[in-house]
């Protein structure tokens, strides 16, 4: 039986405030977002990715938990997106210095849908670039989760998020390796595997 244990739910509009956005305004950018939590539960990142200036990324994070999710082996996702390509990212360490985990995946135009996201697709980045040589992420030391949007994808964009689990079950899924995932960065240039949603 696959066992699954919740991370984020959505049921206090007054939690919203917690969640740090962070956009390439810090780079110098001009991209701007939002997150919102609704009466009915559901978070909402937007915004608009702005190109201008050679930047374009913009991201939120969670306030920080304490998590150990080691008995499982996925991050589950229930969102509706735009057709955009999102990263959900993990952190370990709450340092400026900590890596930044990562996993991307792609979204279908007003669909809802549960996208899995095995904890061995996840590749460290520091500051836009994968980090060679890092260990692999230590689901014993969740700290903070979040959301970006990058990979140079202009204009408007929308996530809505109904819940967050890790799930011991990694199956269903169709994932690149992690090994042909290097070039992942947190702000997005180079080649991207992108994991499959079901619907």
């Amino acid at each position: 039986m696959t066992s699954e244990q919740p991370i984020l739910t959505f049921r206090r509009v007054t939690d919203a405030p917690d969640w740090q956005i962070l956009n390439d305004g810090v780079m110098g950018g001009l991209s701007r977002s939002s997150f919102e939590i609704s009466s009915s539960g559901l978070a909402v990142f937007s915004g608009h990715v702005s190109l201008d200036r050679g930047r374009g990324f913009a991201s939120v994070r969670s306030p920080p938990i304490e998590q150990d999710l080691s008995v499982h082996d996925s991050f589950v996702l229930r969102i509706r997106g735009d057709g955009h390509r999102f990263k959900f990212s993990v952190r370990t360490e709450l340092g400026s210095d900590a890596p930044t985990y990562q996993c991307p995946f792609k979204t279908q135009d007003g669909e809802w849908e549960e996208c899995r996201l095995p904890y061995a697709d996840f590749v460290p980045t520091f500051r836009g670039r994968a980090v060679r040589g890092a260990p692999a992420l230590n689901a014993a030391r969740i700290r903070s989760v979040g959301f970006l949007i990058g990979d140079k994808q202009g204009g408007p964009f929308r996530l809505q998020i109904d819940w967050v689990k890790a799930s011991g079950s990694n199956c269903a899924v169709s994932q690149i390796p992690r090994s042909q995932a290097a070039a992942v960065g947190e702000h997005g240039s180079g080649p991207d595997p992108v994991s499959a949603c079901i619907m």
